[in-house]
This record gives C-alpha cells, structure tokens and sequence, in this order.
C-alpha cells in the first residue's frame, strides 16, 4: 500500500490535484478555525462539476451528512462524504469569495480570493478557463438565523481536523485556503490547509 501524498497549501492560496475514482483524499484544517473551499470537476469535462444546488435537492438538506454523496449538475454522484473529523460545521450556501466582493467591502486594490485561487490552480493544469461553481465551504460556520439572514461565525475546527472523501468520478479536485479577512470566518486570520491523497 502506498503511503498517502500530502500537498500543502498555504494560507490564501489554492491547490488542484487529479483524484482517480475511487481514491480517498482528505482536507485538512493545520491550524484550526480556517475554511477551505473545496471544488470537484469531472476529469473528462469541466464542464461538469459539484454542484451545491444539484446536492441539496439529491440529499433533500443544505449538506450531506457522513455516507451521502455530492453531486454534479448532471446530478451523478462526484464526492462521496466518507468521515468528519471535525465539529461538522460545514456550508453550501455562500458563493466564494472574489475581486467584486473584496470591493463591496471596502478593498481598494487587489485582494486575494478563492476564485482567483480556483482558476490559478486550474490554469496550473492546463485549464485556462472554468466554470465557477458554488463551492463546498468546509468548517465554514454560517447559519441562518430565524429571520433568514446569515451568520458569519468564525470557524469552529480545531488544528489537524478534516473531512474524508472519495472519488467517486476521476475528478480535479481544487481547495482554497479562503483568503477572508474582512468578515470573522477565519478564526485566528487566513491559515493554511492541506489536501492528503490516501
């Protein structure tokens, strides 16, 4: 058995890196209280990928728990969700950050993003231009209060926690150490994080 492949990613910045079905991969919070954003594309089209809105009607919840899948827009399973070992405060609601939000709240200049993370990591591999799907927000603690509005609560995981998949298409699976600074997402500020191939 091969020893697992760990790829660090640090804080800010994003990774992508080729799952075949059936592999199992982790994502790791290092230090704790930080959000990654996940995103998963068919291998043989990027044009399919996992799909917030396509998983909650599958799932019939706003995130799957232990044992159910992630789907695409073509609604074929793409992530199986195998272990949490983390608070399990995840979210599947909120776009990714990007250069128009940073902007709508008050950055003048450039900033760093997850969208411009996505398709950096992307271009890496030859992709030079992507669909951006809604991501996976993991340990992204935002809930919705009773009146409908959100809560943007700082992360509850701890260092070294992390959620399990596997692959259940050959996919491109991307993470995002999300770069927020502006809102208290990020517990302790923008931290790193790590993908490990099992």
């Amino acid at each position: 058995m091969s020893s697992p492949e760990l790829i660090h990613i640090p804080a800010r910045e994003g990774r992508a890196v080729r799952v075949a079905a059936g592999r199992r991969f982790r994502v790791v919070d290092v230090e704790g209280g930080q959000v990654v954003d996940l995103f998963a594309f068919s291998a043989e089209d990027v044009g399919e990928y996992a799909s917030a809105e396509h998983t909650r009607v599958a799932v019939s919840r706003l995130f799957p728990r232990v044992g159910e899948s992630f789907v695409t827009n073509r609604r074929r399973p793409i992530l199986f969700f195998d272990e949490d070992a983390s608070p399990g405060i995840h979210d599947m609601l909120c776009a990714s950050c990007d250069a128009a939000r940073y902007a709508l709240l008050g950055v003048s200049g450039w900033h760093a993003s997850c969208r411009e993370n996505l398709e950096t990591a992307m271009a890496a591999l030859g992709f030079a231009s992507v669909p951006i799907p809604q991501p996976i927000n993991l340990f992204m603690n935002t809930p919705v209060r009773a009146d409908g509005t959100i809560d943007w609560l700082p992360a509850a995981s701890r260092p070294g926690d992390h959620v399990t998949m596997r692959a259940e298409l050959n996919s491109i699976v991307v993470a995002s150490a999300c770069p927020q600074d502006l809102v208290a997402i990020n517990a302790k500020g923008p931290g790193p994080a790590a993908l490990e191939l099992l």
